[in-house]
């Protein structure tokens, strides 16, 4: 599936900036950014933070669509809205997961896509 004109024209610094403010908006919990150029062809920038009940995990998840949506970017999908304890937003060049606090420590996201580097890619975002 070719990505929409509008998902070419909204560059990545654009769309990690729209990601983070969205984020930023609704006070996610513990944000990270992890490059991910070079070990997989699906993203270049996974950015994770949590929330702080469901209903917030939501909330954050949908601010993100939102925000993005302004910037010119409509989401690829959606996942995990109904359950909403572990919500992903693909945004092509970005990927956001929005999760609970204990389904994101069981899963370690951050661990696994930084095992071996050397420079660690994960990093806080204010």
């Amino acid at each position: 599936m070719n990505p929409s004109p509008s998902a070419k024209a909204v560059s990545a610094a654009a769309l990690r900036q729209s990601v983070l403010d969205a984020l930023e908006t609704l006070k996610a919990k513990d944000i990270r950014e992890i490059d991910v150029r070079g070990k997989t062809a699906i993203t270049d920038l996974l950015v994770i933070a949590s929330g702080t009940s469901a209903r917030h995990v939501k909330s954050i998840a949908d601010e993100v669509v939102k925000f993005a949506k302004r910037a010119g970017m409509v989401p690829l999908g959606v996942e995990g809205e109904q359950e909403a304890e572990w919500v992903l937003v693909d945004l092509g060049d970005v990927v956001v997961h929005v999760m609970l606090p204990r389904i994101r420590e069981f899963y370690g996201l951050e661990r696994l896509w930084t095992v071996g580097d050397r420079d660690q890619d994960a990093t806080s975002v204010g």
